[in-house]
Parts: C-alpha cells; structure tokens; sequence
C-alpha cells in the first residue's frame, strides 16, 4: 500500500477512440480498458417515502437500523427526488449501507453528489466499491465536520484507514461530487473533479456490488449516482 495526493484523472474517455491505431485498439480491448456501457441512477422515478427496489439495506451491526428512503429536495441538479439516509441514531460505530444490485464492479468509475444534512456526532457520507458483503468492502468516506476526505477497507467487519486523511472542506447542506476510480489494486479518489488522493492496496482485487455509505446520527443525502465498469 501506498500514497499520494495529486491532480488530473487517469485513463483514456478524453481521446477519440477513432484515432487510435488498429494495435492501440486491440491492446485496448485485450486489456479491458474501452468504456463499457454505465449506469445513472437520478431516483427521480422512484416513491417518496420508499427505498427503490434496485437497492439493499443491510442491518447495521451496531445501533438502529439505517432509514434509507426517496425524499424530495428542489436543490439537487436533477429534480425533484433523491436518495436518503434519514435516521439519525448517534451510535458511532453504526455504518448504515444501501447496496445497488444491478452492476457488479471490480474496475471502472462509481461517483454520487453528496449533501450532507444534520448530524451532531458526524456529517459524513461515502461510495463504497467491490463490496462482498457488510462486513468486507472498500469505502471512501467524506466528513463535512472534520473537513477531510480518507479511504477505508472494511475487512472482517473492521474498518481500517488505507492512508491519512486530506483536509478539504465538504459543504452542510449544500452539494459536492465524490467519484472513485479504480483499476486493479490502484484507486483514485475525487472530490469536485479533483484528484485528491491515490492509494494501493490487495485486499480485496476481485469484483463486487457497489453502494452508498453513512454513519452514527449523519443525516445525508444522495442523487445521480453513476457508475461505470471497465
């Protein structure tokens, strides 16, 4: 495992496929790195007060079971509905998790806006990727009280940082992009479309579900949750 914080993206959507030589092409393809066909999810479909039938909650291990529903909210990009973690148990070791059943994913791109609600304990939220079940996935969490953006395993239900946290400020009730990139054993993180961590790890390199992330008393809202394998 390894770290740095750096700017810019990596990987190949903003070169014309077409002015790739034919060898390029074929290399592209052997190795797995042409744009395969992604989802958006902007729940504007869904039933307020319900969770969309696409979606999983899993019980939290710790504290109250996790409240994950369609709520409407006129400050989100689409309009008029998003997805929502709305109960507010301060247990801190409560990790309530909502799992999107229909992409499974070991490389590519997943990102959600994020807008953090209420919380006295905690105001966070996060993406989480190759998750095999509650207790073993990777996660990339942004905290608006702490002000700081880190990568997580969660291995056998313990949740260990892959790396120090970068400070940056993620606005209360206002909306941020987070996104991750992964390729192998490599992520990359963003916030705003900045490249603000990069990291390695081999815990867990086959693929997974992916999913949306809260804990303790946060309150938060999600919408356009996009996710793209590769």
């Amino acid at each position: 495992m390894c770290y740095n914080g750096i700017n810019g993206e990596f990987g190949i959507s903003d070169i014309p496929a077409l002015r790739f030589p034919m060898k390029t092409l074929s290399w592209l393809l052997a190795f797995g790195l042409t744009a395969a066909a992604g989802r958006v999810v902007t729940f504007d479909k869904e039933q307020v007060g319900q969770t969309p039938p696409q979606w999983t909650v899993p019980m939290t291990n710790h504290g109250r079971a996790p409240r994950w529903e369609i709520v409407k909210d006129l400050s989100a990009a689409t309009q008029p509905y998003v997805f929502a973690q709305v109960s507010a148990d301060p247990t801190r070791d409560r990790f309530p998790l909502a799992v999107f059943n229909l992409v499974t994913f070991r490389d590519g791109e997943v990102s959600v806006r994020i807008k953090p609600v209420s919380g006295r304990e905690v105001q966070a939220g996060g993406l989480v990727w190759r998750y095999r079940d509650q207790n073993n996935y990777y996660l990339a969490r942004a905290n608006a009280l702490e002000k700081n953006v880190q990568v997580f395993k969660v291995e056998n239900g313990q949740r260990v940082p892959l790396m120090a946290g970068v400070r940056h400020e993620i606005p209360t009730n206002a909306w941020s992009i987070l996104k991750v990139a992964a390729r192998g054993n490599r992520f990359q993180v963003f916030m705003d479309h900045r490249r603000i961590l990069q990291g390695w790890d081999n815990t867990f390199l086959t693929g997974g579900k992916v999913g949306l992330w809260t804990v303790a008393d946060s309150v938060t809202y999600f919408d356009d949750f996009r996710v793209t394998p590769r």
